[in-house]
């Protein structure tokens, strides 16, 4: 789910000392490289998926019954603590306005329509303050965090909401798009961004996925790598754990703003 600029190469490390790990201990169907060609909608409901990462939206509603939980990473960044984070509100540098109730009115950007950092995290910030009516004048939607961060700094949308990660990230890799906004808040935090495998993957399969993530999480070795994805280890959360994703959309719901409007 990290996987832009420079991360795409320390995810194919990564994922080279997982694969490696997993031939040793006897897996034989283990893909060479990451699969970047489908969609990430398509992969998470590929039958034979062996390792992959999600939104926890999704997880608890359209991929319910299609996959399994494997673990919730652990990152190193602002806004995050153990497996849980929460989504920076960032309007631009210039942007006068301070909290959220101020930007009644304004243009909105969000990643997706399923994302929980983009959209669930922030519709359950707005619900309180808009009375059950529309709170922005309009809401885009542009695919991703990257390009709502730069449709903010652009002037082309006022508001955004930026998961801890991927703001930590862009902090890093591209520092002069960050500086030209600003952050004025956090959302509610929830559970992270869950490794996930198919439905039909086996208990054995499970605990060896779990424990092949623990290794590569605690080898020195890989240390260089865990700082480049700023990964601090896992923790294996369950669906029960998740719920709270279902709890903010419901929250929400019950106060009239069913959706980011």
């Amino acid at each position: 789910m990290y996987d832009f600029g420079r991360l795409a190469q320390a995810n194919d490390d990564f994922w080279r000392e997982i694969s490696a790990s997993l031939r040793a201990a006897g897996v034989i169907d283990v893909p060479t490289a990451l699969e970047r060609d489908m969609s990430i909608e398509q992969l998470w409901a590929e039958p034979r998926l062996l390792l992959a990462q999600s939104c926890g939206y999704p997880v608890m509603a359209s991929l319910q019954g299609k996959v399994r939980l494997v673990a919730t990473p652990i990152y190193r960044a602002p806004g995050c603590t153990g497996a849980w984070h929460r989504s920076a509100l960032v309007v631009r540098a210039d942007d006068g306005r301070d909290d959220l109730a101020a930007l009644r009115g304004c243009r909105c950007v969000a990643n997706q329509r399923h994302s929980n950092t983009g959209m669930n995290l922030l519709r359950a910030a707005v619900a309180p303050l808009a009375d059950g009516r529309a709170f922005f004048e309009r809401v885009a939607w542009s695919r991703s965090h990257w390009s709502s961060l730069a449709m903010v700094a652009a002037g082309e949308a006022d508001l955004t909401a930026i998961d801890a990660v991927t703001h930590a990230q862009l902090a890093r890799l591209e520092p002069d798009l960050v500086r030209q906004t600003r952050m004025i808040g956090w959302t509610e935090a929830a559970p992270g961004l869950p490794f996930i495998t198919a439905a039909g993957t086996d208990d054995a399969t499970l605990e060896l996925l779990r424990r092949v993530l623990a290794d590569v999480a605690a080898d020195p070795a890989c240390a260089q790598l865990r700082g480049a994805l700023l990964l601090d280890g896992f923790e294996i959360l369950s669906e029960g754990a998740y719920q709270r994703v279902i709890e903010l959309e419901r929250y929400a719901i019950d106060l009239d703003y069913p959706e980011l409007r």
